[in-house]
């Protein structure tokens, strides 16, 4: 997805985690140290499902474009997600944004209802980021 504004200010509306509620009809939280290797606290809640929270560890961090996490449900290989982040300074200064989630482990055929959920969750996520990284 192209955004009209720089990778700097879609990096700003993304790392200000305490503004989430204002805009964010996903993730409702995150809190904890924005660093390689710490562990954040995050929410999602996405329309129509249940929430969730998880503790994932940052796994890459590259400021004004790149945050990675890896969560786990419970142990590792239960369930595990992978979510990244990826921002590109497009030749005309625009940013070209990015999200993905990785999906694995052993509960993978047991929650395909959940991951359409959260799927719809990402595509609300995008275009909210958009919206607010565009006007503000």
């Amino acid at each position: 997805m192209t955004i009209h504004a720089s990778p700097e200010r879609v990096w700003a509306v993304l790392i200000d985690f305490a503004a989430y509620p204002a805009w964010n009809p996903f993730v409702k939280s995150i809190s904890g140290k924005l660093e390689k290797g710490a562990q954040l606290a995050v929410r999602i809640a996405p329309a129509g499902g249940d929430g969730m929270a998880f503790k994932p560890v940052v796994t890459d961090l590259q400021d004004t474009a790149v945050l990675e996490w890896l969560g786990h449900l419970i142990i590792p290989g239960i369930f595990d997600g992978r979510h990244r982040f990826e921002l590109t300074r497009t030749s005309d200064g625009m940013t070209s944004f990015t999200q993905t989630e990785t999906f694995s482990g052993i509960l993978i055929p047991f929650v395909a209802a959940m991951l359409k959920d959260t799927e719809r969750g990402f595509v609300a996520l995008n275009d909210a980021l958009k919206a607010r990284s565009e006007t503000a």
